[in-house]
């Protein structure tokens, strides 16, 4: 007999050899109906695949991120199946789940595939689906993978069987279909009730520029027809608050190919925007002790072998600056950690110093690859809203929950409710992608751990998310149309105090090293703007917006007592504009709703005459004929009940 543990703590025996998915049916079947696959002692398996020993078991559905992963990739292969059905001679890339579905990287051997062709591949899918064909699981040699794709011609899969270990490969069948995987996967494929091709596009083998262009094939799976008719209407709305769309709109940014792809320029409006955020994030670091800094746009080659971020990053820096000095190397900025060490070494430090916080809007540049840009949310030119906290080793928890605090406070004045916070650990059994000594990981994770757990937070643990130099809180935010994003972080660590010998002395008279706290509540502000675009569908907090009012004349007879009221609002720090083009006051209106203005200020020959205007709100339309100075308190007591 074995012991199985589940996620509630209870323990159950069950004979050798047993699956999850008995372990599932012995709960229950209607749990069992739904369980795609497993997480067997923080792994994920086939749902079918035999436990051996004592283990905890983690039955995951399309609930969960590792369950939704299964099914779609899965799908993949159930995908790849239907290709090569309807177009023989098809050799396989790689067919990854991705956050919404999955792809498949296909040769096609000089045929084409078109969206025109979606609807035939999609019935075939749907057909073998139907099947009910099992996933079955083979361990082969390697000797013998390289002979089945040899004589299958297909040389991308024998480029990938030449990075693997002999005893660590494995097959997995689907029907007439076999594929180089690792798995895991769903039971079989009659799980797969719903299909929906999305996309086609060019795809270089291992994204590399020299390498062959693939045929991309991308697709989204559900076990409901619902789910897909749902996701449908959420794509539909997720097209209407594009910020990219909507950034255009309302001119916040724009880009210029003679700029430079990924780099954006922010318009007035936008400025205005992105200035306010600023504003409000300083005032409130102020307020819990930060000391604003500046650092350059570039740095020394030096101080990034130092930080160890050229080893890790530095394939995706921009080119090095050369100086006509021999041997002399500078980069664009990729980080501004290492710029604040330097700022922390510049006068010796005492334990009563501590903690020291340094915080930056700084800008950053990373040389992502031109199929990856995207918008705001994916560029090479950033500015973190970036700090560095150096404290003792006792204050590391103090220091953390307060960084909690301060996240939840922004979190709560952009109207952000919905989150989760992700503790990044370091993958345990893959030790060689991160720097530091096993004792300092631990001290840095149990801080976390600690910091969360106090705060009461609804936290994730993923393993082999943390940075390289430390773990992270990371928050992983729900809109308003229940996509996820990854926003605020919080990341502990002990190794750049030691790469770049910091020190403090201690009471005892000695020298110690500092802990580092890392810390970006917005992330970025590229990214966070456009997250906050979408979530609000441009409609943003009345604090926040550049323009809070717009004055409407009726004619032109009423422009004069229109700049009035302008100029007198503008003694109460609130923003606006006269709208006083020759226009009827029906276009007006619609334009201004157009541009997500929340309140509109219509006057006219009874306005003027009661020294009054008519407020129209945004989606609530007329509210009634108001004093100026009540006008003036509606808008500041909306604002003060956010920060409330």
């Amino acid at each position: 007999m074995i012991k199985i543990t589940l996620p509630d703590g209870s323990v159950r025996e069950y004979a050798k050899g047993t699956s999850s998915m008995q372990v599932a049916q012995s709960i229950s079947e209607g749990l069992a109906r739904n369980v795609l696959s497993a997480k067997v002692n923080g792994e994920v398996w086939d749902a079918n695949r035999p436990i051996n020993q004592d283990s905890s078991v983690v039955l995951l559905t399309m609930n969960d991120v590792d369950g939704k992963s299964t099914f779609w990739h899965s799908s993949a292969h159930l995908m790849a199946e239907a290709l090569e059905a309807i177009y023989p001679g098809t050799k396989f890339g790689i067919g990854p789940p991705i956050e919404n579905g999955f792809y498949y990287d296909i040769d096609l051997g000089g045929k084409s595939i078109s969206q025109e062709d979606f609807a035939a591949i999609e019935e075939k899918m749907m057909t073998l689906a139907r099947q009910n064909n099992p996933f079955v699981r083979k361990e082969v040699s390697k000797a013998d993978a390289i002979t089945y794709f040899t004589e299958k011609n297909d040389e991308y899969k024998l480029d990938l069987i030449e990075g693997l270990q002999d005893g660590q490969i494995t097959f997995y069948e689907v029907g007439n279909f076999t594929d180089l995987c690792r798995g895991p996967h769903i039971p079989n494929t009659g799980y797969i009730k719903a299909i929906k091709l999305m996309n086609v596009a060019g795809a270089y083998w291992r994204g590399d520029e020299k390498n062959k262009m693939l045929t991309r094939i991308y697709a989204i799976t559900f076990t409901k027809q619902k789910d897909l008719t749902d996701y449908l209407v959420l794509l539909e709305e997720a097209k209407k608050r594009d910020h990219r769309k909507l950034g255009k709109e309302l001119e916040l940014f724009a880009f210029s190919e003679k700029v430079g792809m990924g780099l954006p320029l922010w318009l007035p409006k936008g400025t205005a925007l992105r200035e306010r955020l600023v504003q409000f994030l300083q005032k409130a670091q102020i307020k819990d002790g930060y000391m604003p800094v500046a650092t350059p746009h570039i740095g020394n080659k030096n101080l990034y072998i130092t930080s160890g971020h050229y080893e890790k990053y530095g394939a995706d820096s921009f080119q090095p600056i050369r100086t006509p000095h021999e041997g002399e190397e500078f980069f664009l900025k990729p980080m501004n950690c290492p710029h604040h060490c330097e700022i922390y070494k510049v006068s010796p430090k005492s334990y009563k110093d501590l903690p020291v916080r340094y915080s930056e809007f700084g800008t950053v540049y990373r040389y992502e690859q031109a199929g990856e840009l995207h918008g705001l949310t994916r560029v090479r030119g950033f500015t973190q809203d970036d700090a560095h906290l150096f404290c003792r080793p006792d204050q590391v928890k103090e220091e953390f929950c307060k960084v909690i605090d301060l996240v939840l406070y922004v979190f709560k004045a952009l109207d952000f409710h919905d989150f989760t916070a992700q503790i990044s650990l370091r993958d345990p059994e893959n030790k060689t992608k991160y720097i530091g000594s096993d004792e300092n990981w631990a001290l840095a994770e149990s801080a976390i751990i600690e910091s969360a757990k106090e705060k009461g937070l609804n936290t994730v643990v993923e393993l082999g998310e943390a940075a390289f130099y430390g773990p992270k809180l990371d928050f992983m935010v729900k809109d308003a149309i229940g996509r996820k994003w990854q926003l605020g972080t919080i990341q502990v660590d002990y190794n750049l105090p030691e790469r770049f010998e910091l020190e403090y002395t201690g009471s005892d008279n000695q020298k110690h090293r500092p802990v580092m706290i890392h810390r970006a509540p917005f992330g970025s502000l590229e990214r966070f703007v456009a997250v906050l675009i979408e979530h609000c569908a441009g409609k943003f907090p009345l604090w926040l917006t550049p323009e809070q009012f717009a004055i409407l004349p009726i004619s032109e007879k009423y422009n004069d007592y229109a700049k009035k009221v302008l100029e007198l609002l503008k003694n109460y720090d609130i923003r606006g504009l006269v709208d006083d083009r020759n226009e009827k006051i029906g276009k007006k209106i619609r334009d201004t709703e157009l541009q997500k203005v929340p309140y509109m200020l219509i006057v006219g020959e009874k306005e003027e005459a009661e020294n009054k205007v008519s407020v129209r709100k945004q989606g609530d339309g007329d509210l009634g004929s108001f004093a100026i100075d009540d006008f003036v308190k509606l808008i500041q007591t909306e604002i003060e009940n956010r920060f409330k």
